[in-house]
């Protein structure tokens, strides 16, 4: 996306939402007080998106090497890298519900998948001091890790409808119900979310839960179409692997909570607002 664009798309969500929000605050002179700072949050916002657009791998080097050299006249109010660590922890809450205000088309044709966030090697748990009492040790099909799990909902355009954030050892099916109380249409699942239940359940509010089935269970007839749609279910995991390498939502070099969750929601902006996102035509 282009730098302009972004800027004008998060100035006027913060031309909206900044008031109101600032209004509700229950301390009305913190409230006054709140932003004693040259850069506006739209900019500051706009920095930490992009720099999940760009190919840094460090938020430090983009921000000195790229931002501060060759952004000042976009950005002419700019503040030093210490300053900067220092503002943008104010943004979170508003990036979050930036994040939510970005539009999501209603296809009928669901995937949901929940992924890892690692914080640390698993042989570094007991070391770990900034997730200490949140993160927690658990098993995956590729073997232990420590952290927490993401949980998504997209469509059959790649957009990430819903999503919950959640310990390590929360059980899948849990959250089901929660992330589609606003679609309608098929749902698509890998085996963990098998349950009678469950699909039971979605079945009343309007959503076919389908998923394979285990060795061990008996064969389903299913239609031509969801069985195309299971096998497109690969389209999910795309979608986590640009979060991951291209987003960059998990690394073990964060030394804060706020922090972590700032990256996570910025890298969950970054990809929302990327043009291009894996998708399947579902037009004949």
């Amino acid at each position: 996306m282009i730098l302009e664009d972004l800027f004008c798309q998060v100035d006027d969500f913060c031309q909206a939402f900044m008031p109101d929000w600032e209004r509700s605050l229950i301390d009305q002179v913190a409230c006054r007080k709140a932003w004693q700072c040259q850069m506006a949050p739209s900019e500051i916002m706009t920095v930490v998106i992009l720099f999940h657009q760009a190919s840094y791998r460090n938020f430090k080097n983009f921000y000195i090497g790229y931002v501060q050299r060759f952004l000042k006249a976009e950005f002419p109010c700019l503040l030093s890298y210490g300053r900067f660590v220092e503002q943008k922890k104010r943004i979170t809450l508003p990036l979050f519900f930036f994040m939510m205000s970005l539009s999501k088309s209603k296809t009928g044709i669901y995937f949901i998948y929940s992924t890892t966030i690692k914080v640390c090697h698993i042989k570094r748990e007991k070391q770990n001091k900034v997730f200490e009492g949140l993160a927690k040790k658990s098993k995956y099909t590729m073997g232990w890790f420590f952290g927490f799990k993401l949980h998504i909902l997209i469509n059959s355009s790649g957009e990430i409808m819903a999503l919950k954030f959640t310990d390590a050892t929360t059980d899948d099916r849990e959250l089901v119900l929660d992330l589609t109380y606003q679609i309608f249409g098929k749902l698509f699942g890998d085996k963990g979310y098998i349950s009678k239940t469950l699909k039971k359940n979605l079945m009343e509010k309007g959503v076919e839960l389908i998923t394979k089935v285990r060795k061990n269970m008996k064969e389903v007839s299913l239609a031509d179409f969801d069985k195309l749609m299971l096998r497109k279910r690969a389209i999910v995991e795309s979608v986590i692997d640009q979060l991951k390498n291209i987003s960059q939502i998990e690394h073990t070099r964060h030394r804060s909570i706020i922090n972590f969750l700032l990256n996570l929601i910025a890298g969950l902006t970054a990809y929302l607002l990327q043009e291009k996102k894996p998708a399947i035509a579902l037009e004949c």
